[in-house]
C-alpha cells in the first residue's frame, strides 16, 4: 500500500539523522555478482549530472551513502553518469544494479524518473528512490524536498548583507525545480526589504546543454550580474555553482552556496570566506534514511517529504560572518519560526 508521508524528525546533516515514518560511465565501490532482485548487497546510487566532486547536490547524496556503509557494514556502489545519455542508459544502469542484488537502488535527480519508472515494474522486490521527483511505484520511495523554503531564508539572508541593494540569483535549468529556488529567493529577498533588486538568470533551458554541469556558466552569469550590481550571488546550479562562488569571491561579494554546507567543502576552501551561507538540502539525509528502512525491513514507500518542519532544509551558519551582520542571524530565525507555523506561505512558482 502506498504511503504519503512527512518525516516526523530529520536533522539537516546526515550524522545526526533519525527518521520516523508516518503517515506525512562509472565509479562502483564494489564489483557485482548475481545477486538477482531483492539480494542482500545494500545500497547503489546513480548520481545526476556532474557527477561526485559537485561539492553540492551528488556529494550529498554520497555522504548518506557513506554512512549506510559505516553504520551497516555492506557493499554499496555508486555509478557515474555518462554525458549525453538517454533514458534508455539510466534504465539500464539501474536494472544493472538491481540484478545484482543492491537494495534499495536511488537515482539522485529527476532526471530519473522514466528510469525508475521502468525499472521498479520489472523488480518488484527491490526498493528505488528518487530525489527530487515523484513517480508512482508500490516500491518506490519519492524524496522531495521543500527547497523554497530553504530558499526564502537564503533570500533574508541576502537581503540583510546587501549594501548595494541588488542580490542575484543564477538558476542552472530552467525548470520547474529550479523555479522553486527562485521563487523562494526572491520572496525572502522581498519581503524582508522591497527596495532590493533581484537579477535572475538561468544557465540553459536544458540539462543535455550543460546547465548543471559548467562552471564556465556559472562564473560568466555571476560575473554579468556584478557588473550591473549584484553584491550577493545564490546559485541553484549544481557544479555550475562553483563558477558562481569564484566569480563572487574575485569580486569580493557575497556568495549563497546551495544543497551541502559550500563553506566546508574542502575544494572551495579557497573562497570560504566569500560563501556567506547555504541553502542546505539534506539529500545525505534523505538517501540514508531510505537504507535503512530497507535494512530494518520497514521499506519506505511513496512520497517522502523534507521541509523545514523536520529540518529536511535548513541555512548553515558555518561562516563566523554570518553572526556579525546585523540583524541576519535573527530575521532568518523568525522567518523560520513563521514559515514552519504557517504565518508564511513560500511560493514555488
Amino acid at each position: 500500500m502506498r504511503r504519503i508521508s512527512k518525516l516526523t524528525r530529520v536533522a539537516v546533516g546526515v550524522a545526526s539523522l533519525a527518521l520516523a515514518a508516518t503517515a506525512c560511465g562509472g565509479t562502483s565501490s564494489d564489483s557485482g555478482g548475481d545477486g538477482g532482485d531483492g539480494g542482500d548487497k545494500g545500497l547503489a546510487i546513480a548520481y545526476d549530472v556532474g557527477g561526485k566532486g559537485d561539492q553540492s547536490f551528488n556529494d550529498a547524496a554520497y555522504s548518506g551513502l557513506e554512512k549506510a556503509k559505516k553504520e551497516f557494514g555492506y557493499k554499496t556502489a555508486d555509478i557515474e553518469p555518462t554525458e549525453g545519455e538517454t533514458d534508455a542508459d539510466k534504465e539500464q544502469r539501474l536494472a544493472s544494479l538491481a540484478k545484482q542484488g543492491y537494495n534499495p537502488v536511488i537515482g539522485i535527480g529527476y532526471a530519473y524518473g522514466p528510469a525508475i519508472t521502468a525499472v521498479s515494474k520489472k523488480y518488484p522486490k527491490t526498493t528505488f528512490g528518487i530525489v527530487d521527483s515523484t513517480v508512482e511505484g508500490d516500491n518506490v520511495a519519492s524524496l522531495v524536498f521543500a527547497e523554497e523554503q530553504a530558499s526564502y531564508l537564503a533570500g533574508v539572508a541576502a537581503a540583510k548583507a546587501t549594501k548595494s541593494n541588488v542580490v542575484g540569483f543564477v538558476g542552472g535549468v530552467d525548470i520547474p525545480l529550479i523555479h522553486k529556488f527562485e521563487a523562494g529567493y526572491k520572496q525572502g529577498v522581498l519581503d524582508t526589504n522591497p527596495k532590493v533588486k533581484v537579477l535572475s538568470q538561468y544557465l540553459t533551458q536544458t540539462a543535455e546543454e550543460g546547465g548543471f554541469a559548467s562552471p564556465d556558466k556559472g562564473k560568466a552569469a555571476a560575473e554579468g550580474q556584478i557588473e550591473k550590481g549584484s553584491d550577493v550571488e545564490y546559485a541553484a546550479a549544481g557544479l555550475s555553482g562553483q563558477g558562481v562562488i569564484e566569480a563572487a569571491a574575485k569580486a569580493k561579494v557575497w556568495a549563497i552556496g546551495v544543497d551541502s554546507d559550500q563553506y566546508k567543502q574542502a575544494a572551495l576552501a579557497t573562497y570560504k570566506a566569500s560563501i556567506l551561507t547555504s541553502a542546505l538540502k539534506d539529500v545525505g539525509g534523505a538517501v540514508y534514511a531510505l537504507a535503512k528502512s530497507v535494512e530494518d525491513g520497514k521499506p519506505l514507500t511513496g512520497t517522502q517529504t523534507f521541509d523545514l518542519k523536520v529540518n529536511g532544509v535548513g541555512l548553515s551558519e558555518s561562516n563566523p560572518e554570518y553572526a556579525k551582520i546585523a540583524g541576519l542571524a535573527d530575521a532568518v530565525k523568525t522567518a523560520k519560526e513563521k514559515i514552519i507555523a504557517g504565518e508564511i506561505k513560500v511560493k514555488t512558482e
